[in-house]
């Protein structure tokens, strides 16, 4: 039996749908304003992959909602080596559970979360351990997480498997959520994790905007004031590149948050899944969003404000993408990506979509989940 550590960071990605950018510090906001767990359901469709192999595994895990739950819902052999006993776990559980899978000699480490997790977990375990990240949290900076959850899984197999022996040093990347929360980005390297290296299923780190950039991003954004419509909303997401919408029609904007506008005027900003629901319900709308640069996510890192729910109603012939030729370059001929945590809307965005590069330039370009 190969013995594979499982942990789950039951909070991560709570602050995302409600506007509050992460979850360190704000859980009892997050549910205050309706935020819902959504690391476990993430996990299982990584562990779905895996129960392919399941007489082949034994999970080594955390009591309750730190993995045993997952585990045990697929039927794996299952040893609990810790347990938590408040009502919401911490990073110190986190970090007392990655060195008793240490102690138990586990072959790989599969843990959900966000780029706080990844740090908790490199500083249990340094460089000793290979592990595998899916992707739960609000931010995801690090390139230790694989592209979506399922990939997770694909590559965990892979790798238990022996069909992929190779090891990566890869970044643990972690961002001040207290400056993120005011619109700015300082981003820290911690160390590094190694992870099983298989290109196709790992996400790469984000790459910050280049000053460069920024005469590219007023163009595009003189072309989309050229032809907004009237009377129709317009839900603007995060980045850089939607900021220079904003500030070319002269209004207030949040670089990290989702605004709306209507007729060219602010109606609200940095909204939550369900103020923006009830604002564009029944309503003309449009979705202007941008990539995020060096990973190509569109959809799911740092927008879940932007949930299935919102993209059902706004419809896929109604989003237009924005970018700058510079950040198609770094994508190096892949695929922009949507990872909304809904199989069915993923698929709904999957082909391909028109992407405003420039005034009055255009290129067409895949999407894939």
């Amino acid at each position: 039996m190969k013995r594979v550590g499982l942990i789950i960071n039951p909070i991560a990605g709570m602050g995302g749908s409600v506007g509050l950018k992460g979850t360190d510090g704000v859980v009892p906001r997050a549910i205050e304003l309706g935020a819902k767990p959504r690391s476990s359901e993430r996990t299982r469709l990584a562990l779905s992959v895996l129960n392919e192999i399941k007489d082949e595994i034994e999970i080594v895990t955390c009591s309750k909602d730190m993995g045993e739950n997952e585990a045990r819902y697929y039927g794996f052999p299952t040893k609990v080596v810790w347990q938590h006993n408040h009502k919401h776990s911490s990073h110190k559980d986190t970090i007392k559970a990655a060195e008793k899978m240490m102690e138990e000699k586990v072959g790989l480490i599969l843990f959900a979360g966000g780029d706080g997790t990844a740090r908790d977990i490199f500083n249990a375990v340094g460089e000793n351990m290979p592990v595998i990240g899916i992707p739960a949290g609000v931010k995801i900076h690090s390139p230790v997480y694989a592209k979506n959850p399922k990939m997770a899984g694909e590559l965990a197999k892979l790798y238990l498997t022996n069909k992929i022996k190779r090891l990566q040093e890869v970044e643990v990347l972690d961002i001040d959520e207290e400056a993120y929360r005011l619109g700015k980005v300082h981003t820290k390297l911690y160390g590094y994790l190694k992870i099983p290296y298989e290109k196709k299923y790992v996400q790469n780190r984000k790459a910050p905007t280049p000053l460069s950039e920024v005469a590219s991003q007023n163009a595009i954004a003189l072309d989309v004031m050229d032809h907004m419509e009237d009377n129709t909303f317009y839900v603007i997401g995060p980045g850089t590149t939607t900021r220079a919408v904003m500030e070319n029609m002269g209004l207030p904007n949040t670089l990290l948050g989702v605004d709306v506008i209507f007729n060219k005027q602010v109606v609200t900003l940095d909204v939550t899944e369900k103020q923006l629901i009830s604002i564009i319900e029944g309503k003309k709308c449009k979705l202007i969003i941008t990539p995020i640069g060096g990973q190509g996510y569109l959809l799911g890192r740092g927008n879940q404000q932007i949930s299935p729910s919102v993209i059902k109603i706004i419809r896929k012939e109604n989003i237009m993408v924005i970018t700058t030729k510079q950040k198609v370059a770094e994508l190096k001929g892949n695929p922009l990506l949507v990872d909304t945590g809904d199989s069915e809307v993923d698929e709904m965005l999957k082909g391909y979509v028109k992407a405003q590069v420039g005034y009055k330039e255009q290129i067409i370009y895949p999407i894939s989940s």
